[in-house]
Parts: structure tokens; C-alpha cells; sequence
């Protein structure tokens, strides 16, 4: 479960004063919002920051500078793992990840995987710096992006997000033994997930993260009615409301499909929008 779902986020703040002169003289100052406005007279209308960036953790910096939303993260979850530093030592495939000497707090034992099957290294070897620079109103682009290898989105934990593949033309079959609870493991640049993350999300509509499209990726189910949602591209988007916009948007859900009869892939399909890098 999630330890924390404090938002700290920081945003670009200017307020403007805007003065009307009326014929009888009497002028009058009004102070521009400072969540959507950016310059000094307030007529300079920037982006507004989503509603949905509040869910994202204390460990995650949002920030927006005109129409840009900038997400930043070390990529360290904030919820409890198998992968951080622990007393138990492990090996796979020649590779030996030490004891510690003591557990780390988020630390719990390995349910859905084994010391035997883990992953090398624990998420505090992992301690990074992932950006992403996306666009506050997204928008669907006149053809598809295949994702590739490494991060292709920013969970709400703060780690990051990668498609249904392990390695180049190497199917995550070959590695699902490895994911924890949350359907993530270490890899050699990141602590990740793979799959839908039971952490704080377990077939319902909670928010998952952002992807690099922009895109929201949401649960299984709709906000609307509980439902798995039955109009879906083959992305897992669509049109409609969320937890955050009653009015409707569009975005991602992970797929209700089944995986190796017993898992959710997260984003097994292409972007609709532009992605941005994720450096």
C-alpha cells in the first residue's frame, strides 16, 4: 500500500496586477490567478496544472513554466518492496546483491516472487534522476509511437513505468518471476514496473501515472461506472471522465486483458500522442 500520497509540487507562480480606468476615475486593481497566469500585466495566459499531478508523491517535483508540466523523480517508490536493502543476501546468474546490515523501513519479505528469483541489485542502488518535460494540454497525434526500452512513464510512486518487454526482442515472460507485488523489479538503470502495480492500484480506477505522452494511465475499471471500460483503442485509450475531469478526457487504462493467466500488462501498446524522453 502506498505510505504517502502527499503532492509536493512546486509551480510557476507570477501575479499580475491588471488596473481598469473608469470615466468617473476610479481605478480599480485586481490580482490575476496565480495557478494559469504567467507575466506582469496577466494577459499572458499560460497552461493550467492538472488536477491529476496532486496524486503524485511528496518525492515527485511537478512544475509548469508556460504550457510545459515538468516531472521530476529520483525514481525511489514511496511504498513498501521486496528490492530495498535488506539483511538476506541473494544471488542469480552469478550476480551476488550483499546483505545490508540492517532492513530499510519500506522494507517486506517477497510474496509474489523469491530471494532465489529477485532481480539483482535493491531500489537504494537506484537513486537517480528522471525528468519529463510534456505539454499541460496533450493531444493525439496523426499517427502512433511504438514505445521502446526504458522508461516510457511516471508513476505516482515516483519509480518509473516500462512496456511489456525485458530486453531487445526479449518477452517479459522470461523475467515475471521476478516482480514483486507491485509488478516491478530492478533493471541495470532503474527500479520499474512491468505490471499493474497492487501497491496502491488493484483492479479498480485509481490513477497510475503519466506517460510520456502526457496521457494520464488510469486502473482496469471506469470512474463512471465501475465497469471495465469496453470502447478502448488499441493503446487502452479513450475519451471519457475520470476521477479528476467528471467532464471527460482522453486517456490510458491498463488493459482487462489477461497476462500468463494471472497478470496485467500496464502499457503493452503504442503512444497516441507525441512522447517526450525521459532523461
Amino acid at each position: 500500500m502506498l505510505i504517502s500520497k502527499t503532492k509536493k509540487m512546486t509551480k510557476q507562480v507570477v501575479n499580475g496586477l491588471m488596473v481598469f480606468t473608469f470615466l468617473v476615475g476610479i481605478c480599480y486593481a485586481c490580482s490575476s490567478d496565480n495557478n494559469d497566469v504567467d507575466g506582469n500585466d496577466g494577459n499572458d495566459v499560460t497552461g493550467i496544472l492538472h488536477v491529476a499531478y496532486e496524486e503524485f508523491g511528496d518525492n515527485v517535483s511537478v512544475t509548469l513554466t508556460g504550457n510545459t508540466v515538468i516531472i521530476e523523480t529520483n525514481g525511489m517508490p514511496n511504498h513498501t518492496s521486496p528490492y530495498w536493502s535488506n539483511t538476506t543476501s541473494r544471488e542469480i546468474d552469478g550476480i551476488t546483491t550483499p546483505a545490508s546490515a540492517v532492513n530499510h523501513p519500506l522494507f517486506v519479505e517477497p510474496t509474489a516472487t523469491s530471494y532465489t528469483r529477485m532481480s539483482p541489485g535493491n531500489i537504494d542502488d537506484f537513486n537517480g534522476s528522471y525528468t519529463l518535460s510534456v505539454s499541460s494540454e496533450p493531444g493525439k497525434a496523426n499517427s502512433t509511437t511504438s514505445t521502446g526500452l526504458g522508461a516510457i512513464g511516471i508513476a505516482v510512486s515516483g519509480a518509473v513505468i516500462y512496456n511489456d518487454e525485458e530486453g531487445p526482442n526479449v518477452p517479459l515472460d522470461n523475467a515475471v518471476s521476478s516482480l514483486d507485488y507491485s509488478g516491478a523489479h530492478t533493471g541495470p538503470q532503474s527500479f520499474h514496473y512491468h505490471l499493474e502495480p497492487k501497491a496502491w492500484s488493484n483492479d479498480d480506477h485509481k490513477l497510475i501515472g503519466v506517460m510520456a505522452d502526457g496521457f494520464f494511465l488510469y486502473g482496469r475499471r471506469d470512474s463512471e461506472n465501475g465497469e471495465y471500460p469496453s470502447d478502448l483503442d488499441s493503446s487502452g485509450g479513450h475519451f471519457g471522465p475520470t476521477i479528476h475531469n467528471p467532464d471527460g478526457e482522453y486517456h490510458y487504462h491498463i488493459q482487462n486483458d489477461l497476462y500468463l493467466n494471472e497478470y496485467y500488462i500496464l502499457f503493452p501498446g503504442d503512444f497516441q500522442g507525441t512522447p517526450s524522453s525521459i532523461q
